[in-house]
């Protein structure tokens, strides 16, 4: 594997947690020598981890629509970047260029961004690993949304499973690296296409 794509969020949190935890993420980026893509910000912890990435002589590319692009977002150490014009676009460019993905603590664009990419994988149209890192249990209410889903019978526990949950940067790396792609028929009901 070659790149990273990190979702995270534009702001800080109100724990100092958040950030130790970028930046070990960054450490442990650059130590196994992967590409970080990310949203191109220099705004919270998507600026912790390019500035830790940049500062420990990692390779960062970043992906920027315009609207942000105009307001003076993109981070100004990163040097590979694109400017594209819409949310979708970008979400399109961080998939592309993406060898596996890892979303930490952020608002509706992470979950956005981890949501569709769950999607893709779920429908077949994808095979590349992603999860969570679950810094101070951050994602817990929405590892408790997927399990009723799974419960309600809406979602199958094989595609709750196809999500890697770790709470170190470490051992995220690991599991993302033994990922595999889920084998099972999304619908519940006999009507599987021939």
């Amino acid at each position: 594997m070659q790149s990273i794509t990190v979702f995270c969020g534009s702001n800080f949190g109100f724990s100092e947690e958040y950030r130790k935890l970028t930046v070990e993420l960054a450490q442990e980026i650059v130590r196994r020598n992967l590409r970080l893509v990310y949203g191109g910000a220099n705004r919270g912890l998507m600026g912790v981890l390019a500035d830790a990435v940049i500062s420990a002589g990692g390779q960062v590319k970043g992906i920027m629509s315009r609207g942000l692009f105009d307001k003076g977002h993109l981070h100004p150490q990163v040097h590979d970047f694109e400017v594209v014009d819409t949310l979708r676009q970008r979400k399109s460019l961080l998939t592309e260029y993406a060898d596996m993905f890892l979303a930490l603590p952020g608002g509706l664009g992470t979950f956005d961004e981890l949501f569709e990419v769950l999607s893709l994988i779920q429908l077949g149209e994808q095979s590349k690993a992603c999860g969570i890192l679950n810094v101070r249990g951050f994602f817990d209410p929405l590892l408790g949304l997927l399990a009723n889903t799974v419960k309600e019978g809406f979602m199958k526990q094989e595609h709750m499973s196809m999500l890697v949950v770790e709470s170190t940067p470490a051992a995220a790396l690991n599991a993302l690296h033994l990922w595999k792609a889920p084998v099972v028929y999304k619908w519940f009901d006999d009507k599987h296409p021939s």
